[in-house]
C-alpha cells in the first residue's frame, strides 16, 4: 500500500513538474545542451554552429518567453533548428511519461517493456501481406525494423510473395528505420552484386557501403515486376529503398514525392524531459553521387494519395500478365532444349551439358526437386532411356543433397543400369540423410537397401 501511494505521489509530482511554467533558466540550459549536441555530433559542423547561433539569438531576444510547456517549447525549437539547417530528421520531442526515475533499473525495465510492446503490436512494420487479384503480391510495410529482430518476419513475408507475378511495396506510411533491413529486402530483387548506397558518418570520418547480399533466406526475385507506392509520409530508410530501386531501374514508383530526409542518426537526451534526433551521417548514392535530402524521391507516375493504391494495382496486374507470358516463353525454350538433349543422349554424349541444362532450369524455377524426379522416371519408364534417366536423377542429388528421396531414386536407376556397388552406396546415403532429417520414409529406404544388397551378392 505504501509503495502504491509512493508511485501515485511520484506520478502527481512528475505531472505537475511537466505542466509547470518553464523558467528562463530551464530554457537556457535546454538550448545550451541542444547546441552542444549539434556541435559535437551533427554531420555538418558548420551548419550546426549556425543553427546554435540562431537559437542563442532567439533566446536573447525573448523569442521563447511565450512557450511555457515542454510540448510548445519542443515545437518551437524544432521549427527554429529546421529554419536554418532544413533537416527534416532533426526534431525535438517530449519524452513519454515514465513511472520510474531516470537512470534506475526500474526505468530500464520500463523502457524495454515499451519497446517490446511496440515491436509486437507493430509486427516489426509488416502491417499487411496479401495476394491480390492477378497473382499480385502486396506488402504494406510501415517501418524498416532492425534485421537482428525482424529477419524472420521479413523472410515469412517474402516467402508468401515469392510465387507472385508482380509485387507492390506500399511505403506510403513508412517513416524509415534500419539501413540493414533496407539492404536485406533490396537483395531479394537482384541476382548480381550491386552497390546500393553509402552512408558517410562524421564520427571517425568513415563511409560504409551497402551492397546487395549474395544470398537471402528465401527465393530471389530478380525478374518479378516491382512497384513502390510513395507519399509525403515516406521518409528516411523508406526513401532509401525507393531511391535505390529507382536509380537501379528495378522498380516503378507510384504516388507523391517523398518527405526528403537522407541524413541518418540517433536520438539523444537534451534533459530529463526533451530529446532530439541528431543526424550524424548522410547518404551517398553511387549512381547519382547525391541523395534525396530536402527534395524527396520523385515517383515516375504521380497520383493523388487517394488514387495511388488503385492505380498501382492496375499497373501491377497488367505487368503480372506480361510477366507470365514472358516466363512461359522462356521456360518453354529451356525445357524443350533439355528434353531435346535427353532424347538424343547416347553413351558417347557428354553428360555435363545435360547437368548444366538441368541446373539452369532449376535456377530459373522451371524445375524443382519433385519435377526433376518426375522427369527422371518419365525417361526411365515411359521413354525407356535409363541412361538419360540416370543423369537426371544424378542432377537431383547435386541440387538437393539434403533430400533422402533423390538418392533413393538415383540408386534405383543405377541398379537397373547394372552399377550395383554405386546403387548400394546411394541407398546407404538415402538412409543416412533420412535419419539426419527424420524422413518418414526411412523404413522404406532400409528395405530398398536390403534388396539392393541381395542383388549385389547374387
Amino acid at each position: 500500500m505504501l509503495l502504491l501511494l509512493s508511485l501515485l505521489l511520484f506520478n502527481v509530482n512528475r505531472s505537475e513538474a511537466q505542466n509547470e511554467v518553464l523558467t528562463t533558466s530551464y530554457k537556457e540550459q535546454a538550448i545550451q545542451s541542444l547546441s552542444q549536441l549539434m556541435n559535437d555530433f551533427y554531420v555538418f559542423p558548420e551548419v550546426a554552429k549556425k543553427t546554435a547561433d540562431h537559437l542563442k539569438n532567439q533566446l536573447d531576444n525573448g523569442y521563447y518567453d511565450e512557450f511555457n510547456t515542454n510540448e510548445s517549447f519542443a515545437d518551437a525549437l524544432t521549427e527554429a533548428v529546421q529554419s536554418v539547417n532544413h533537416d527534416k530528421h532533426m526534431r525535438i520531442r517530449v519524452n513519454r511519461p515514465f513511472v520510474a526515475p531516470p537512470n534506475t533499473p526500474e526505468r530500464i525495465v520500463e523502457e524495454q517493456v515499451v519497446r517490446m510492446n511496440r515491436s509486437r503490436q507493430g509486427n516489426y512494420g509488416f502491417q499487411t501481406v496479401d495476394i491480390l487479384e492477378g497473382n499480385v503480391g502486396y506488402l504494406d510495410l510501415r517501418g524498416f525494423a532492425g534485421l537482428e529482430n525482424a529477419k524472420e518476419t521479413a523472410d515469412a513475408a517474402m516467402k508468401l510473395l515469392s510465387r507472385t507475378d508482380a509485387i507492390i511495396f506500399d511505403l506510403s506510411k513508412n517513416g524509415g528505420g534500419s539501413p540493414e533491413m533496407v539492404q536485406y529486402l533490396c537483395s531479394f530483387f537482384f541476382d548480381k552484386t550491386l552497390h546500393l548506397n553509402s552512408l558517410y558518418w562524421r564520427e571517425g570520418n568513415v563511409t560504409r557501403e551497402f551492397w546487395t547480399l549474395d544470398s537471402v533466406s528465401g527465393t530471389k526475385l530478380p525478374d518479378v515486376p516491382l512497384f513502390i507506392i510513395t507519399s509525403n509520409r515516406t521518409f528516411s530508410a523508406a526513401e532509401e529503398f525507393s531511391y535505390n530501386m529507382q536509380t537501379q531501374k528495378r522498380a516503378t514508383l507510384v504516388g507523391q514525392t517523398t518527405g526528403g530526409g537522407a541524413n541518418p542518426g540517433g536520438t539523444m537526451g537534451i534533459n530529463n524531459n526533451l530529446t532530439v534526433f541528431i543526424p550524424t551521417g548522410k547518404a551517398i548514392n553511387p549512381i547519382t553521387k547525391t541523395n534525396w535530402e530536402g527534395v524527396g524521391v520523385v515517383p515516375e507516375i504521380k497520383t493523388t494519395a487517394e488514387e495511388s493504391l488503385n492505380k498501382t494495382k492496375l499497373l501491377a496486374k497488367e505487368a503480372a500478365e506480361n510477366f507470365r507470358n514472358k516466363t512461359k516463353e522462356r521456360f518453354s525454350v529451356l525445357y524443350l532444349d533439355l528434353t531435346h538433349q535427353l532424347d538424343n543422349f547416347t553413351n558417347e554424349t557428354s553428360e555435363n551439358e545435360i547437368l548444366e541444362s538441368i541446373k539452369e532450369c532449376q535456377e530459373k524455377n522451371v524445375l524443382d526437386e519433385d519435377s526433376i524426379n518426375s522427369l527422371g522416371y518419365q525417361y526411365l519408364m515411359t521413354h525407356n532411356k535409363p541412361n538419360a534417366a540416370q543423369i537426371v536423377f544424378k542432377a537431383n542429388t547435386m541440387l538437393y543433397p539434403n533430400s533422402a528421396n533423390v538418392y533413393d531414386s538415383y540408386a534405383e536407376t543405377l541398379m537397373i543400369n547394372g552399377d550395383k556397388h554405386a546403387s548400394v552406396e546411394n541407398y546407404q546415403k538415402a538412409i543416412s540423410v533420412a535419419t539426419e532429417y527424420e524422413d518418414g520414409n526411412l523404413e522404406l529406404f532400409k528395405k530398398n537397401l536390403e534388396a539392393a544388397k541381395s542383388k549385389l551378392n547374387e
